[in-house]
């Protein structure tokens, strides 16, 4: 045999017509009383079959129950409404309930527990200003201020979309509350957000990391809403106050972490960042990251990374640009040999300006002192609008060496 829920020991408590001292507050001036001998038979026989576990028959037997009077009628409905919410059917438990709540008739504790039970399954079931309503009722007949309610009735407001109603309720809710509720400052956050509060809704998020530091989410949220404020320096502050706790978990904010500390005159960190990451498998190893990452290492002076990267890059994406931009930085680290060939793989490719690629391996070939093929394609640079100025320049200048190292063009 199951043991007896809460609810079920409050049924019969009712049942036996225990009686509460009268006071000012409705809930302690509503006497209990009992119901009436045929219906208390069957009331009697179905908590019997509730508490050996056969909940169908409980409900079988009040079913066949006919109360007589308004009593009878909103007990049994009562019941009825829980034992169906206990079996999950929704649509029936509300039905009944609101047959119990409206008689508002019940003996103290039983009609406050009806209320608050059922307000909870309008919110269940999205009957939001329904919710609301009732839980109103439930404040006023108890006369206490609860902090679960007041978030329920927050979060329908939230889904009603009536935003200033939602902040009076968890303002209200985050005074009365003996400790912090995280809850309600993210329902805070939501509400300020929607209504594009975007600073007051920084200052709730300040709070609540200061409150809860080890929720991760809340972290992430501040670091992002920093950004969309444009406030670059504390949304890298914060990045790397949840990176170095852990709380980036995703590879898209490790991605923006990186971006930041880029920008912030770090790209060096945020190139070892993005490829541990990178490498772990937690950032995905497409021709975007590793492009971004090989820009990184440039901007750090790290030519071998960087070319290195735009290669993986331009592997992936057999981009002309990627194995363009690779040529040089190649070039740019004296490594010429290989830059000639990763040019040649950027003509190959395809460029809008292949003049581009022409002009570099020009400038290569020089440095190898290859005249004849440093000169074959300054030609073909000089044919390029976007080149053929600079191109131009160099025919000259190839010339004259080449004349003085009395080798034919």
């Amino acid at each position: 045999m199951r043991k007896v829920s809460i609810l079920a020991a409050a049924m019969l408590l009712t049942f036996t017509g225990s009686a509460l001292a009268a006071e000012k507050c409705p809930i302690d001036t509503r006497q209990s009383k009992a119901v009436g001998e045929s219906t208390g038979r069957k009331v009697q026989k179905s908590f019997e079959a509730y508490q050996a576990g056969n909940i169908d028959e409980a409900i079988s037997v009040l079913l066949e129950a006919s109360p007589k009077g308004e009593f009878d009628v909103a007990y049994v409905s009562r019941m009825l409404g829980n034992f169906y919410a206990e079996k999950g059917q929704m649509d029936k438990s509300i039905k009944y309930l609101k047959t119990a709540v409206d008689a508002d008739i019940l003996g103290g504790v039983d009609h406050a527990g009806t209320l608050r039970l059922y307000a909870d399954l309008l919110l269940q079931e999205k009957k939001y200003k329904e919710a609301i309503s009732y839980y109103r009722k439930w404040m006023a007949f108890t006369c206490k201020t609860d902090v679960t309610v007041y978030k329920r009735m927050a979060i329908s407001y939230t889904e009603l979309e009536q935003w200033n109603d939602a902040l009076k309720t968890i303002d209200e809710g985050i005074k009365q509350a003996e400790t912090p509720d995280k809850g309600l400052y993210q329902l805070k956050f939501t509400s300020l957000f929607q209504m594009k509060k975007y600073k007051e809704a920084t200052k709730v998020l300040e709070v609540a990391v200061s409150l809860f530091p080890g929720d991760k989410n809340l972290w992430v949220q501040l670091a992002q809403l920093y950004l969309l404020t444009e406030d670059m320096d504390h949304a890298l502050e914060t990045y790397e106050v949840a990176y170095e706790a852990g709380f980036l978990e995703s590879g898209d904010n490790i991605v923006r972490l990186s971006q930041l500390l880029a920008s912030k005159g770090s790209p060096y960190r945020g190139a070892k960042i993005l490829e541990k990451h990178m490498k772990s498998g937690l950032v995905k190893k497409d021709e975007k990251n590793l492009s971004m990452l090989a820009g990184f290492f440039h901007q750090a002076k790290e030519l071998k990374e960087a070319a290195a990267y735009y290669g993986q890059a331009a592997a992936v994406s057999k981009d002309g640009k990627l194995y363009l931009k690779q040529g040089r930085i190649l070039s740019l680290d004296q490594k010429y040999s290989d830059a000639v060939t990763v040019l040649k793989q950027a003509l190959d490719a395809g460029l809008d300006n292949p003049g581009e690629a022409q002009f570099e391996l020009a400038l290569a070939y020089l440095n190898l002192k290859n005249l004849k093929a440093a000169y074959s394609y300054a030609q073909q640079a000089a044919k390029d609008k976007k080149t053929a100025k600079s191109a131009a320049s160099y025919l000259s200048y190839i010339k004259e060496k080449a004349r003085l190292a009395k080798v034919s063009l």
